[in-house]
């Protein structure tokens, strides 16, 4: 004899059974497994944690914080002791028409941030630029002078 499943239908789709609820949650569940939020468990992995990129040159070190959609203005660069300290806290409501629209879907807002960088003694800290440039804050540290390399060739006798 055969069984025959009986579901009302809503709006056109089946009705929803324990197979298919099961399937949605692990579905949903895998989707976002490789989120960032899934794992962020109290502190593992932040998720507003500011990317930055430092290279070395002969003359300085190069120092990249990948920050798009902040304002120049809200930037805070310090180095005290030997922290580097870039910031960004700007509580400037991000409304560039100056109008009172409501928003329908918000889902980029810059969050303010603070990121730490131990300095040792090659740096020149009284020679660091900063810019700010395609939603890119580069800081240019110039070397000391006996941290640059001395390139020459040798003569034999």
């Amino acid at each position: 004899m055969k069984d025959t499943t009986i579901a009302k239908r809503q709006n056109g789709e089946q009705a929803a059974t324990f197979g298919n609820v099961v399937d949605n949650i692990f579905q949903n569940s895998l989707q976002h497994f490789f989120d960032d939020n899934f794992w962020d468990t109290g502190g593992f992995q932040r998720s507003n944690r500011i990317p930055v990129n430092i290279r070395e040159t002969e003359d300085q070190y190069q120092l990249d914080v990948v920050a798009p959609g902040y304002r120049k203005e809200g930037f805070n660069i310090q180095v005290e002791s030997n922290i580097l300290t870039v910031s960004h806290n700007d509580n400037q409501e991000n409304n560039e028409h100056g109008t009172k629209d409501k928003w329908v879907r918000n889902e980029y807002v810059p969050k303010p941030f603070s990121r730490n960088f131990t300095l040792d003694d090659t740096v020149d800290v009284n020679n660091i630029n900063a810019t700010y440039v395609d939603g890119i804050l580069h800081l240019s540290m110039a070397k000391n002078e006996k941290a640059k390399t001395i390139s020459r060739n040798i003569q034999i006798q």
